[in-house]
């Protein structure tokens, strides 16, 4: 449990934009994401949320031919 908690801290210390758009994220935006794990991003009101996001983001074909 413990190295969850790790590896969740290195993804908030690690994310400077917002995976859907891209847009760079303040360093006050990037505390309150490491500290409440979920963020709503100004630009395009993506819903960042620490949890959800894949360690390596998939391509949409390859979300298409799993369905």
């Amino acid at each position: 449990m413990a190295d969850e908690i790790n590896h969740n801290d290195e993804k908030a210390k690690t994310l400077d934009s917002c995976p859907h758009c891209g847009a760079k994220l303040s360093q006050w935006q990037q505390v309150i994401l490491s500290v409440d794990h979920a963020l709503m991003c100004k630009k395009c009101w993506y819903r960042i949320i620490i949890d959800a996001i894949p360690a390596k983001p998939e391509s949409r074909e390859e979300n298409k031919s799993k369905e």
